[in-house]
């Protein structure tokens, strides 16, 4: 299928399209632009520069992609929007490039939904599989990794990093990391519960769960002191891996400023 540009569209004679993407009116790509196999890019986007998409990524009227990072440390080094495929940005939706000293690519994975109006900032990395809902901000320097859910509103401080699995609830103001497998939520933000919807979905089983469930109320709803809860976990029995991953994460968003692992 060849290439579907409409007439009033703005393309950069360095941006590269592969032969059957569609472009809407009054959409404007900038230089240095890559877009592979069967994206969709509707009306009125602006894709500003430095972006790549893998294949069938679709993005919604209104959207900002590329645009240079609100970062005053930025001073116009080369740096990338890069995301993967299968992706859905929606209505409004901004997504800016990295920064030279955040090591200068934001990334979005594969498989993202990524709702109206929301705001991925510079050096942002985010994996598989994450759903962001509307309104959300990510300030800069985030990491989602894979299968996470975010409820629409959400604020979240600049070198978070939210544990896969994980789901945050809406209107939450996120300062610090939220671990896998979890749900957390509130302002200010704290564990609530597990994120069981999440793990059934990703086959995780009833026993495995329950073993969360275990884990999650002696660390958050007993006041155990986190040396000892792990203690007693390992000494019931086998660890699972969802229970080594959530121990690694923990102990090292503590050795964080803030509970926040990354933040330097």
């Amino acid at each position: 299928m060849p290439a579907l540009i409409h007439p009033t569209a703005i393309i950069d004679p360095s941006a590269e399209l592969a032969d059957d993407v569609e472009v809407g009116p009054y959409t404007v790509i900038g230089p240095e632009v890559k877009l592979g196999p069967g994206c969709r890019i509707m009306q009125q986007v602006s894709i500003i520069a430095r972006t790549t998409m893998g294949k069938n990524n679709v993005v919604f009227p209104g959207a900002v992609l590329g645009a240079d990072p609100q970062d005053k440390k930025y001073t116009g080094e080369e740096t990338w929007l890069h995301l993967g495929d299968n992706n859905f940005i929606r209505e409004t939706a901004t997504l800016h490039r990295g920064t030279g000293a955040g090591g200068g690519v934001t990334r979005i994975g594969n498989d993202c939904l990524i709702m109206a109006a929301c705001h991925v900032a510079h050096d942002c990395l985010i994996g598989n599989d994450v759903t962001i809902a509307n309104s959300v901000l990510l300030g800069g320097h985030i990491v989602v990794e894979d299968h996470v859910g975010i409820g629409g509103m959400t604020a979240v401080h600049h070198f978070v990093t939210v544990g896969r699995n994980a789901f945050v609830g809406g209107a939450t103001r996120l300062n610090k990391d939220a671990p896998p497998y979890l749900i957390t939520e509130g302002h200010p933000a704290r564990s609530r519960a597990i994120n069981r919807v999440g793990m059934s979905r990703r086959g995780i089983s009833e026993e495995v769960q329950q073993w969360v469930k275990e884990a999650q109320r002696l660390l958050f709803h007993e006041g155990v002191i986190r040396e000892e809860a792990y203690e007693r976990l390992a000494s019931a029995g086998a660890v699972p891996e969802e229970g080594k991953v959530l121990f690694e994460f923990l102990a090292q968003s503590d050795r964080g400023k803030q509970g926040r692992a990354r933040q330097p």
